[in-house]
């Protein structure tokens, strides 16, 4: 009794100490129970605990985000009459961009990092922790976007919004960077499941595309956060908001062929959809123009794109729903293709421009200013290729074509191509179409889609550029720990140096009162000219003849190799190699000296973070 009342007092004890050092007595009254129960749950209780209150956070914040667009959308949409739809189609698609980057600017200060990249890199370079204000501005800015006509999907911003909400939350609690990260992932699970209702599908977009690179052990936290986020879904969210196909036909195996033609169909247009994208980037990157004019631009683009082709306004799910229940002609009307007569032809080369120009719609609107992610345009294009391809066998001649299923599992071929997350798409479109049967069809398609987009490219060509400059995880964890060094961290910033025409006298003397192995000879203004070490300055130590006639200049050797501030710890190990030094010296651009790097320092830092990770 007396050592359970001892543990008791040392608890309390502990509580009180961390009450006055974080200065608690300004927290919220729950903030304080929470901090009590921390003090009080085992390590996994309170994990299992955060799993359920950042789920249910993040939930409710994609909930609001998907009613707040879809009240927009329908107040906008039934509030205009038909002989105004061309009006329509021009104003709220460029108002909507022309918005989103007033808000950003104005209300944000500019700072609009958005997308899947955006976590990972705070993932990997800043230690998981995410700044507050994305727990709010996501959805401020992608509603405005998507809601007011933008080509673009809310799921990433539902993610970053739910990544936000783990990271401030495991901030709050001081939580270690694998908790941290952990309630990250949990939280954008969360939003993922509450924007599909589908839990599963949260849980594989955190293991495929958040946690790449990241081991962990528990991922209890993960399930529980999902679950909450879906739940919430399925409960306040009504029916024509959910993402939910109904009308499905049973798998037949005869059906094998479409399904292997249609994956790598699938394939190759998320190749091309990648590719558009980033050349649009790299196009409206490249205008001389100020944020607001590429703002304007982009809105006018896709103001025409909408006016030419009604079905790439907004995210597009409705239109998919209409493929799936036959209500084609449906989709077609309120283009200008409604001036032809609508045939079978008709509608392949409509659904053909579709296809094709979905992939500039969601470009410009994504990167001229708008906020959104490629989740339901590739969702969308998946299903249209899928219909697509579907007519185009009936067309030939083929009976007994699996229209429905072929939509369906296009919808997953697109989506695992773009996105390189094959686990996700067949997850996301099984718990979606409850078609837990069409899973051979589901792999085949997603397999072969993201084997086709693996083979253009090993990875995404969306985090390419972060991967290649080491600013997010890859699966190569090895690499991973090496760019979680930083180079400031291992120069000596104390390295001996000594004019270049100094004499050999002057050397001996820093030798015998320093305790260096290695020395940089610089001239009067502290550029580098050379470098002395040991080696070198021994033959001459009890040279007497030398001491009064000998400058460092004749003495010293300039160096193998030269290190710079923004090199990596990977590349300066790489060439440490090359060159089989074990120290280097460190210049700035303008070959000013800063000091000396050791090869051995990086190595037991190294060595240090790979025991942590295996803890």
């Amino acid at each position: 009794m007396k050592i359970h009342n001892k543990k008791k007092y040392l608890s309390f004890l502990k509580f009180k100490r961390d009450f006055q050092e974080y200065g608690l007595e300004k927290a919220r009254s729950y903030e304080l129970v929470l901090h009590w129960l921390n003090n009080r749950l085992s390590r996994n209780q309170f994990l299992v605990l955060s799993g359920i209150l950042v789920g249910c956070t993040a939930g409710l914040a994609g909930v609001v985000l998907k009613t707040l667009v879809h009240t927009i959308h329908n107040f906008i949409t039934h509030n205009v009459h038909f002989e105004y739809q061309i009006l329509f189609y021009i104003v709220f698609p460029f108002l909507g961009i022309v918005l989103t980057t007033a808000i950003v600017i104005t209300l944000f200060k500019g700072q609009d990092r958005k997308g899947i990249g955006a976590i990972l890199y705070e993932i990997a370079q800043n230690s998981s922790i995410v700044a507050s204000v994305k727990m709010y501005s996501q959805i401020i800015q992608s509603a405005v976007t998507v809601g007011l006509g933008g080509s673009a999907g809310l799921e990433s911003p539902i993610a970053v919004t739910g990544a936000a909400i783990g990271s401030n939350y495991a901030q709050t609690y001081r939580l270690s960077y694998k908790e941290r990260t952990l309630l990250l992932a949990a939280g954008a699970t969360a939003g993922i499941a509450s924007a599909f209702n589908a839990p599963i599908a949260g849980i594989m977009f955190a293991f495929e595309i958040l946690l790449t690179g990241v081991v962990f052990t528990d991922f209890i936290p993960l399930v529980v956060a999902a679950v909450c986020g879906s739940l919430l879904s399925r409960v306040l969210l009504q029916e024509d908001v959910l993402f939910r196909f109904y009308t499905r036909e049973a798998f037949n195996y005869r059906n094998v062929p479409y399904y292997l033609i249609l994956g790598i169909v699938t394939g190759l247009y998320a190749r091309y959809f990648v590719v558009i994208s980033q050349k649009v980037e790299h196009f409206i990157k490249g205008l001389k123009l100020s944020r607001m004019r590429k703002a304007m631009f982009g809105g006018l683009v896709l103001s025409l794109l909408c006016v030419l082709f009604p079905p790439l306004f907004g995210e597009g799910y409705e239109t998919v729903k209409a493929f799936t229940n036959g209500n084609t002609h449906s989709i077609i009307r309120n283009s200008f293709f409604r001036y032809f007569e609508i045939g079978n032809w008709t509608i392949i080369i409509f659904l053909v421009l579709v296809c094709l120009l979905k992939a500039f719609a969601t470009s410009f609107t994504i990167f001229s200013g708008g906020n959104g992610g490629n989740f339901a345009p590739s969702l969308f294009a998946g299903g249209t290729v899928g219909y697509l391809f579907a007519i185009v066998c009936q067309q030939i001649g083929f009976t007994d074509v699996p229209v429905t299923n072929l939509v369906l599992v296009g919808m997953a071929g697109a989506m695992s191509g773009v996105l390189y997350a094959p686990l996700t798409a067949i997850f996301l479109i099984a718990e979606s179409s409850f078609g837990y049967d069409l899973f051979i069809p589901l792999m085949i398609v997603s397999i072969m889609s993201y084997l086709i987009a693996k083979w253009f490219s090993p990875i995404s060509p969306e985090l390419k550029s972060l991967a290649d400059e080491g600013k997010i995880l890859t699966n190569k964890h090895d690499k991973n720990l090496l760019f979680a060094l930083r180079t400031e961290d291992f120069i000596d910033q104390y390295s001996e140096k000594i004019n270049e025409n100094a004499s050999v006298t002057e050397l001996f003397e820093l030798v015998k009162n320093g305790n260096k192995n290695i020395f940089a000879a610089t001239d009067e203004a502290g550029k580098l000219k050379g470098i002395l070490t040991l080696d070198d300055i021994r033959p001459y130590l009890f040279n007497i003849e030398t001491e009064g006639s000998m400058m460092v200049s004749q003495i010293m050797k300039a160096p193998p190799a030269v290190i710079h501030r923004e090199n990596r710890p990977l590349e300066i190990l790489q060439i440490f190699d090359d060159t089989g030094m074990w120290y280097l010296p460190v210049t700035s651009e303008h070959n000013d000296f800063i000091g000396f790097i050791s090869k051995s320092s990086i190595l037991m830092s190294y060595r240090q973070l790979l025991k942590e990770y295996s803890d």
